[in-house]
């Protein structure tokens, strides 16, 4: 079967057909670092990971690159600096502020068994490629320098040779996305609908030294950022980039992120990047998860259900418990991606209970060098994750029936970013976090299992219950042996 993916520029699914199948391009909008990464942060980290480990599968790991940038330069990174380090010059403040939350970042997005992307360029180690795009914008006439502030003009776009129509991938006119849009008023603007590629800094923010001739030091806006890291990381490398003037080498496969991000994000990225070039296209495919919401509400500070990646790892505001990175990927695949998804405790305990019932199946098998073929055609078909979910189900049966192989259902799920671990890390890891000593019930349990082959029930039940009293459920399983977990 071929990948197919829905492609938000044509709103159809498409076959997927790699420019070069060596060389396999995948661009994602990442983090801004001032702040713990909330649920909703989440579901782009973990969506486009499945599609990185598919690609990857379909066409070798060596054979695919996937960048997802750390936006280190914004305005909400300078309040947090100045609020948290005020006694600190502007620059280290802001380094320290980046520093840990970047660190948090990786640290929660690893718990939730997503792969590192290829690179992960930062904003601030972009600023030259950035500033060169802004110079090669006002040549080509579609930005304006106004009073130390360079902004791009839609409009100019209308009678660029070559240029895609302002508004395609959004599917908007003019009008709608004004009438949608937070447009910043200001005089110096030729156009409401003109946005900010370069502004001039504060004396209490970062600055570098501006394009253009502009005199005051100056900071990108967020649009080109995205624009020049796409470019440096996934062309240049591949014979296109910022030094190549050939509008179809400057062209890449699949650019995603969440579909809040279509407009006016990766509308400006792509105004920016085609103007820039003369390409048609920045990217081929235009790759958007949907919305989430928690328990039925839009997610808010102001309803108090804001929840963070780290809140739902490390506290218990959300169902009075830690939840394992597992069990929240496993929740969060359980929609389509493209779909809004309900965040619930519900949803969560399910998803701890088919992970119980899969890893029972496994046990600590290897996985077979192939996943099985109808997990591989679920998510071929536009990552279709609910229908492959409901093949690994229908899987763990087969196998619990002895009618599947355990290895074949190990490597379907880890095909989705699941069951990395073997039955025994994975029970160990659950006990040590229900602060189980796993030594002591291993004794207890073949003290048990010596009871049992001497018949000696009495024994065996005073065992079962002492080890109920420390927090321990165990299974006698039909081959004899007896298995145990933390009860849930």
């Amino acid at each position: 079967m071929t990948l197919r993916l829905y492609n938000t520029l044509t709103r159809r699914k498409e076959n997927f057909e790699p420019i070069d199948p060596n060389a396999v391009r995948l661009y994602v909008c990442g983090p801004t670092v001032y702040d713990y990464a909330h649920i909703g942060n989440a579901r782009p980290v973990i969506v486009f990971d499945v599609l990185f480990r598919l690609l990857r599968h379909i066409y070798g790991a060596e054979h695919v690159r996937y960048a997802r940038n750390v936006t280190d330069v914004d305005d909400k990174i300078n309040a947090r600096a100045e609020r948290d380090f005020p006694d600190l010059p502007v620059n280290e403040a802001i380094g320290k502020v980046t520093e840990a939350t970047e660190r948090q970042f990786e640290e929660d997005v690893a718990a939730l068994g997503a792969l590192p992307p290829t690179v992960e360029p930062r904003a601030t180690e972009h600023i030259e490629p950035m500033r060169a795009m802004i110079e090669r914008l006002i040549a080509r006439g579609v930005a304006y320098v106004a009073e130390d502030h360079v902004l791009f003009s839609p409009a100019a776009m209308d009678v660029l040779p070559g240029a895609p129509p302002y508004g395609a991938l959004a599917r908007r006119s003019r009008d709608e996305m004004l009438a949608g849009a937070r447009v910043d008023v200001a005089p110096y603007k030729r156009n409401p609908m003109d946005f900010v590629l370069w502004k001039p800094s504060k004396s209490n923010e970062p600055g570098w030294p501006s394009p253009a001739g502009i005199v005051p030091p100056g900071r990108p806006g967020w649009h080109i950022e995205c624009s020049a890291m796409s470019m440096v990381k996934l062309l240049e490398p591949f014979g296109g980039g910022l030094n190549c003037d050939d509008p179809d080498r400057n062209v890449f496969d699949i650019h995603g992120g969440g579909v809040d991000l279509v407009f006016p994000h990766h509308e400006n990225e792509i105004a920016q990047s085609c103007c820039a070039f003369g390409s048609p296209r920045m990217a081929n495919v235009w790759v958007h998860n949907g919305f989430l919401q928690v328990e039925g509400e839009k997610m808010a500070k102001s309803l108090g259900n804001f929840i963070t990646i780290h809140d739902l790892l490390h506290t218990t505001v959300f169902g009075g418990r830690e939840w394992p990175g597992e069990t929240l990927r496993l929740a969060m695949l359980r929609a389509h991606y493209r779909q809004p998804i309900d965040w619930t405790v519900q949803a969560l305990q399910e998803a701890e209970i088919t992970l119980d019932r899969w890893y029972e199946a496994v046990g600590d098998v290897e996985p077979t060098p192939e996943p099985a073929p109808r997990v591989l055609e679920a998510l071929e078909d536009d990552l279709n994750t609910p229908a492959a979910i409901s093949e690994l189900h229908s899987l763990a049966h087969e196998v619990h029936a002895g009618a599947a192989d355990p290895a074949a259902l190990k490597a379907g799920a880890n095909l989705m970013g699941l069951l990395l671990q073997t039955k025994t890390e994975r029970d160990a890891a659950k006990a040590k976090q229900a602060d189980i000593d796993v030594s002591h019930v291993e004794a207890l349990v073949a003290e048990r299992a010596s009871a049992r082959v001497a018949k000696n029930w009495a024994e065996s039940d005073r065992l079962r219950a002492d080890l109920a009293a420390l927090g321990v459920a165990i299974k006698d399983n039909k081959d004899g042996t007896t298995t145990w977990e933390p009860k849930r």
